[in-house]
């Protein structure tokens, strides 16, 4: 009896879902894995279409969408937009969340360590060796931290996640800006490399004395220590929703062509220092008209539906204002016959 009222679910489904492919492909940013999992479970459940999403790192979501093996590629690293022009490509914002230091230190509770961006600078560069070295003792007065070496843990591969991480650095560290940069992919002068964010999370748990960098979803669902951070207003804050908020009240979308804003350091006294928004990629010229409507479905419903999801993973949906900006983007993707992908959900 089971199986009848299974099998006859997963006909309805089917039978309820949109004509052609059932499976759309993206690829790139870990940054944003956890929250595309799940509304790609609660989207299939609903419209019977399966999002296939890699998590590969923005590098690698760029690559495979200008090489079009996938229907949209997603990055943390906005493209400029003689870059975007050049390839033929869309980018929209699709949700705000924060990069977080994480530390592996005996006896030290999340959130009880306090860290500047010149101090974290000099740790990843290598020149803060010991975690009682005096620069950290001076802003953790009463704080018990031990003669032990630190173990910097990095990305190993090309990441959006490094991106903000390192563009952040930029901002507070002029030999950072001038000796190391920011990119998807740079240079480290120390440490050790893990793969995403899943791989940095695991290496800094599995090391003593290690400090590395993810996206706040994976340092919430895997119970890690994180920092608190001095901000431009002077204030040390938590990295959660409220701070990632924060951070983006100020932001001016409407006047970054390509939607090209990042979000690092901004004013305001709760404001996270190291948030970042994360991107969608796709051709604004396509022949898979169907897929690419698909994913556009995705999104829509992403947007109106999955604010929930968003907000119980510490991410922050774009305001409404932003979405409706987003959409209007996507009345320019069109078909071989120039006619926009996009209807609207009603034509959907």
């Amino acid at each position: 009896m089971l199986k009848r009222i299974l099998a006859a679910a997963a006909v309805a489904t089917l039978l309820s879902a949109p004509a052609g492919a059932q499976q759309i492909d993206g690829a790139g940013a870990t940054f944003p894995y956890p929250l595309y999992a799940k509304w790609a479970e609660a989207f299939n459940g609903q419209a019977g279409i399966k999002v296939n999403y890699q998590s590969i790192g923005s590098g690698g979501g760029i690559k495979q969408i200008k090489s079009k093996t996938v229907d949209f590629g997603a990055t943390d690293m906005p493209l400029p937009a003689d870059e975007l022009k050049e390839s033929g490509l869309v980018q929209f914002p699709m949700v705000i969340g924060g990069v977080v230091p994480v530390v592996n230190i005996r006896g030290i509770e999340p959130g009880r360590l306090k860290l500047t961006g010149p101090v974290l600078a000099d740790i990843f560069f290598g020149k803060i060796t010991k975690w009682n070295d005096k620069p950290l003792v001076d802003l953790n007065p009463g704080l018990a931290l031990p003669n032990q070496a630190i173990a910097v843990v990095h990305r190993s591969d090309g990441s959006g996640t490094t991106f903000i991480f390192a563009e952040y650095l930029s901002k507070v560290s002029p030999e950072w800006k001038e000796k190391v940069g920011a990119s998807t992919s740079i240079k480290w002068p120390t440490g050790l490399g893990g793969k995403g964010n899943e791989g940095v999370a695991v290496t800094t748990q599995r090391t003593n004395g290690a400090i590395g960098y993810v996206e706040y979803a994976y340092a919430k669902q895997n119970k890690m220590a994180h920092a608190l951070m001095r901000n431009r207003d002077g204030e040390f804050v938590a990295p959660d929703s409220e701070s990632f908020q924060s951070a983006a009240a100020s932001a001016e979308w409407e006047k970054a062509p390509g939607f090209n804003l990042l979000l690092t350091d901004q004013p305001g006294k709760k404001s996270w220092p190291i948030t970042g928004a994360t991107f969608i990629l796709m051709y604004q010229k396509t022949d898979k008209v169907n897929a690419s409507r698909q994913v556009l479905q995705f999104l829509d419903w992403s947007y109106k539906n999955g604010g929930a999801i968003a907000d119980s993973l510490d991410y922050v949906p774009m305001p409404p204002k932003v979405v409706q900006m987003v959409q209007q983007t996507w009345r320019t993707i069109t078909g071989p016959d120039g006619k926009p992908v996009w209807v609207g959900a009603a034509g959907m």
